[in-house]
């Protein structure tokens, strides 16, 4: 993360959200929306001395984008809203890796791997979060299956 340029390294304040279940975020109007689907952006860095890897910057309705700062964090770093914390975070341009149970799978029938290889980058992410995040080898294996079906019908995860 050292030798690249951060899109911002600044403090900014933690608000929240009213009613139960609201959630902590810290907004960030410096960095332009992004055209992706949906308009976030990836990204890691630190806030205040606690590093993180995979989060996204989201649209917050008003043109900005903002970044959810989740309890586990906050306990960690001991701050709530509306405290002040430093942000410093940077593109996370971390290739996408497709697991290769899921391309072995692939191989075998015809023009699946072609199909699945013309979706976006988002779409090919959602598909292997989706494999990768189950929680048993029978759920994996099913849920690789379920992927090359939907390819093959050429459906999306979303």
């Amino acid at each position: 993360m050292k030798s690249e340029k951060p899109l911002v390294d600044k403090d900014y304040l933690l608000f929240k959200t009213e009613g139960k279940g609201g959630w902590t975020f810290v907004e960030i109007p410096e960095i332009p929306m992004p055209k992706t689907s949906f308009g976030m952006l990836k990204v890691k860095g630190k806030i205040d001395d606690y590093e993180f890897s995979n989060g996204h910057l989201m649209p917050l309705g008003n043109g900005h984008l903002g970044l959810a700062v989740k309890s586990e964090i906050r306990k960690k770093i001991k701050k709530q809203a509306p405290d002040s914390v430093h942000i410093t975070i940077y593109e996370d341009r971390t290739p996408l890796i497709t697991p290769e149970e899921l391309l072995l799978s692939m191989e075998y029938e015809d023009g699946v791997l072609e199909k699945f290889e013309t979706y976006t980058d988002g779409q090919k992410k959602a598909f292997i979060n989706w494999i990768n995040s189950a929680k048993t080898e029978e759920t994996k294996v099913n849920r690789i299956a379920k992927t090359i079906i939907m390819v093959q019908k050429g459906e999306k995860f979303y």
